[in-house]
C-alpha cells in the first residue's frame, strides 16, 4: 500500500494497513472478515504471519526518538526481523529524541517537556505491554508498572488556573456562552477537507479566546491562536471522551518518572537485548533513489558520520524508515545567568539541521510534502521551557498550598500544569510525582515551567521571555504566585536550566492537503516516513501514541504484513462520551433536550448513560416542561402534544416489565 491505496493480497481482496473509520460506512457482510476499522482490544493483538523471511534484508532507521525505537520494536515483534539486522542512526549521542531527561542536583536537572496521557493511547500500550519494566520483577511490563502507579494515585488539580498574583481562578466550568458552545459544535461537524490553511483565530470569535476553555485547552496542548484549526478539530475528536475532565485534569494519567527514564530506557534496553544497533554522531541528510515509472526505491543514505561525508548503501531487499522534521532540533540553552541564544534563521533551519533530510526529499517529488510550511516561521512555532531544581524555599511552601498531596510524598503533586491566565507570556508550571528522576535526592524537587507567547514583555520582568535569564524567569514566576518579596530566598535555593525550542509547535502550523507526506509516499517501495510531520487518516500529532502509530503503519506496509493498524479509539462515537461532553460544554448544566432524554429513558436499561440531573425528583417534571417550553414555545399546541407523547412512550417502556 502506498499513499493510502490498498494492496491486493493473495486472496484477491484489497487490504489497507492504515484503517480509516471515516472513509465509508462499515457493516458486517460475507465479504468483510475484518473488524470495524477503529476496533481496539485483545482481538487486535494478533501476530501476523510474515510472508516469509527475506534473506539478507536489513532495516535502517533514521532517528532514535520514540517513532524510530517503535519501528525497531515492530520490525522484530510483528515483522520477524532479527535485531542484529536493524541499525538506528542518530545525530546526537543518546537515544530518545525529544523524550529527554538529564542532569543532577548540583548542576540542575533538565527536561524539555513532559508527557500527559489518557487510557486510549492504544499504540503506546500495545508496545509497552511487551516491554519489561525496569523496577519490577521479570515478566511485569512498563504497562503493568504504569497501571500500578496510576491506579493507586488518582490525578487531579486543585489549582488548574490562577490569576491576580497567587489567587486561584474559578475553573470549575469551561466558561462558554451558548454562542461559544455552538462554535465548538459546528467545528466538530465540519469536514476535515474544508479546513485547509485556516487558523484558530480566523474561525473563533475574540471572546472565545478568553474563555476558561481556551486557557485550559491551549496550555494543556500548546496551541497558539494563529495555528491550525484543522489540528484543533482533530484534537477535539481524539479527546472528546476526556472533555469532562479538562477542567481538573482528572482524565489524565502520568508516568512515575520523567519521559526518558519511564519510556526510553526500558525500550532501549529491550531492543539492545534483541541485538539492535544504534549508531550515533550520524546525520542523515539525503536519500539516493532510483525512479522507474511511478516507483521509487532508496539505494543509499547520505550522511555525515563524525562530520565526514559518508554513503551508506541500502541493499535491494532493505527497508528504510526516516523521521521527517524535528520539533526540538536547534534548541538553544540558557541557565541562571544566561539567556538562550538562538542560532537558527527565522525562516530556514539550514542544511546542518535535522530538517535537511525532509528538505532534500521534497526537492525530488511533491509526494514528499512541503517542509517549509512547518519550519518557515520560527516566531510562530517557538516557545520556551524551564526546568527548576528546587531545595526548600518560599516557592516550595507556596507549591504545597497548591498541591493535591505533599510534594515529597511520592504521589500526585499539582496534577498537571497550573496556568496563569493574566500572564503576558501565558506561563504555566507543574510539579509531577517526585522524585522525577530515579536517583534524585529526597530534599530536591524538579519543577517544569513553560510559556507560549515569546514576543510579549513579562508582567514583572519587562522583557520577552527568550531575552530573560533563569533568575529573571524565576522572578516572573514568583510575581504571579504573589511571593516576589521573597525572591532572593527562592533564587538562593533554586537552579534554572532553560530550553528555547524554535520548532516545538511547528507541527501545529496551518497546513493543507499534500503539505505532509503519507507514511509510505506514493510509489515508494522501501521507504517509510515517521513522526510528527506525516499524514495519517484521523490521528493527531504531538503525542507519543501518534509517533508510534506512524512507525507501525510503515512497518506493516513495507513488510507486507496482513495486519491492520486500527484508527483512533472509537470513544468519539460512544453516546456516553457525546452526552457527557455536551454537559461539560454547557458548563456542567443539563444541555438542551437532556431532561427530555431522562424522561424518556428513566427506568429503562439505558438510564445509566445519562449524567444525573441537578434537580430533585420532585421537581423533574416541572424542569422538563420548562425545557420543552424553551424548545417549542410557551402555550404552543406542540408543547402539550409532545408532553403527552413522551409520557405515553415512557409508560409503554416501563410497563413491559410487568
Amino acid at each position: 500500500m502506498t499513499n493510502g491505496t490498498p494492496t491486493i493480497r493473495a486472496n484477491g481482496k484489497p487490504f489497507k494497513v492504515e484503517a480509516d473509520t471515516t472513509a465509508a460506512y462499515w457493516h458486517n457482510s460475507a465479504d468483510n472478515t475484518l473488524p470495524p476499522p477503529d476496533m481496539m482490544g485483545a482481538y487486535m493483538r494478533n501476530r501476523p504471519v510474515p510472508s516469509g523471511a527475506v534473506e539478507g534484508r536489513k532495516a535502517w532507521i533514521i532517528g532514535s526518538g520514540i517513532a524510530g525505537l517503535a519501528a525497531a520494536f515492530y520490525l522484530i515483534r510483528d515483522g520477524g526481523l532479527a535485531g542484529k539486522d536493524i541499525t538506528i542512526l542518530d545525530t546526537v549521542h543518546i537515544e530518545g529524541g525529544s523524550l529527554d531527561g538529564a542532569g543532577n542536583p548540583e548542576d540542575g536537572y533538565i527536561i524539555r517537556g513532559g508527557r500527559e496521557m489518557n487510557w486510549n493511547y492504544d499504540n503506546l500500550w500495545d508496545m509497552f505491554q511487551d516491554v519489561q519494566a525496569l523496577e519490577m520483577p521479570e515478566g511485569f511490563s512498563v504497562l503493568d508498572e504504569y497501571r500500578l502507579v496510576n491506579d493507586n494515585d488518582s490525578n487531579f488539580s486543585k489549582a488548574r488556573l490562577m490569576h491576580k498574583r497567587g489567587q486561584i481562578r474559578d475553573f470549575s466550568t469551561l466558561g462558554l456562552s451558548k454562542p461559544q458552545q455552538w462554535e465548538l459544535i459546528r467545528l466538530l461537524l465540519k469536514r476535515k477537507e474544508d479546513l485547509d490553511d485556516i487558523t484558530i483565530e480566523q474561525y473563533f470569535s475574540p471572546g472565545f479566546l478568553e474563555t476558561n476553555f481556551w486557557y485550559l485547552w491551549r496550555s494543556m496542548f500548546a496551541f497558539e491562536n494563529w495555528q491550525s484549526l484543522l489540528e484543533m478539530k482533530l484534537y477535539m475528536h481524539r479527546f472528546l471522551d476526556a472533555l469532562d475532565g479538562l477542567t481538573d485534569m482528572s482524565a489524565l494519567i502520568f508516568p512515575k518518572y520523567n519521559q526518558y527514564d519511564s519510556f526510553v530506557r526500558p525500550l532501549v534496553e529491550h531492543l539492545r537485548q534483541q541485538g539492535v544497533k544504534v549508531q550515533f554522531d550520524t546525520r542523515a541528510y539525503d536519500l539516493d533513489m532510483t525512479v522507474e515509472g511511478e516507483t521509487r526505491r532508496v539505494t543509499a543514505i547520505k550522511a555525515k558520520v563524525g562530520g565526514t561525508d559518508t554513503t551508506i548503501a541500502v541493499g535491494p531487499k532493505d527497508v528504510v524508515f526516516a523521521l521527517t522534521g524535528s520539533m526540538t532540533e536547534g534548541t538553544a540553552y540558557g541557565d541562571m545567568d544566561h539567556a538562550p541564544i538562538l542560532e537558527r534563521g527565522k525562516n530556514d533551519p539550514g542544511d546542518a539541521s535535522d530538517w535537511a533530510l525532509w528538505k532534500n526529499l521534497a526537492k525530488k517529488s511533491p509526494v514528499f510534502g512541503k517542509p517549509e510550511k512547518f519550519y518557515g516561521d520560527v516566531d510562530r512555532s517557538m516557545w520556551e521551557s524551564v526546568t527548576l531544581t528546587c531545595k526548600p524555599s518560599p516557592f516550595v511552601d507556596k507549591l504545597k498550598e497548591l498541591s493535591v498531596n505533599d510534594p515529597y510524598s511520592g504521589k500526585t503533586v499539582t496534577g498537571g500544569i497550573i496556568t496563569f491566565t493574566d500572564s503576558n507570556w501565558v506561563m504555566s508550571f507543574t510539579c509531577n510525582r517526585q522524585p522525577h528522576f530515579p536517583t534524585q535526592p529526597k530534599d530536591v524537587l524538579v519543577i517544569w515551567v513553560y510559556a507560549l507567547l515569546m514576543d510579549k514583555e513579562g508582567n514583572y520582568v519587562k522583557k520577552p521571555m527568550p531575552a530573560c535569564t533563569g533568575r529573571e524567569i524565576i522572578a516572573e514566576l514568583c510575581y504571579h504566585l504573589g511571593i516576589e518579596s521573597k525572591l532572593d530566598e527562592v533564587v538562593a535555593n533554586t537552579k534554572a536550566r532553560l530550553a528555547l525550542m524554535p520548532y516545538i509547535t511547528s507541527m501545529f502550523m496551518p497546513r493543507a492537503a499534500g503539505d505532509r507526506p503519507h507514511v509510505v509516499p506514493a510509489g515508494c517501495t522501501n521507504l517509510g516516513l515517521m513522526g510528527q510531520f506525516v499524514e495519517t487518516s484521523n490521528d493527531i500529532i504531538f503525542t507519543m501514541d501518534s509517533s508510534i502509530r506512524t512507525a507501525r503503519v510503515g512497518v506493516y506496509t513495507l513488510l507486507n504484513l496482513n495486519k491492520q493498524v486500527p484508527d483512533i479509539s472509537p470513544t468519539q462515537y460512544d453516546i456516553r462520551s457525546i452526552l457527557k461532553a455536551a454537559r461539560a460544554l454547557n458548563n456542567g448544566e443539563p444541555f438542551p433536550g437532556e431532561r427530555l432524554l431522562h424522561r424518556l429513558l428513566d427506568k429503562t436499561y439505558y438510564a445509566h448513560i445519562l449524567p444525573p440531573l441537578p434537580e430533585p425528583d420532585s421537581s423533574k417534571r416541572e424542569a422538563i416542561e420548562s425545557e420543552l417550553a424553551g424548545l417549542l414555545g410557551k402555550g404552543s399546541q406542540a408543547l402539550g402534544t409532545v408532553s403527552s407523547w413522551l409520557e405515553q412512550v415512557r409508560q409503554n417502556l416501563t410497563s413491559r416489565k410487568n
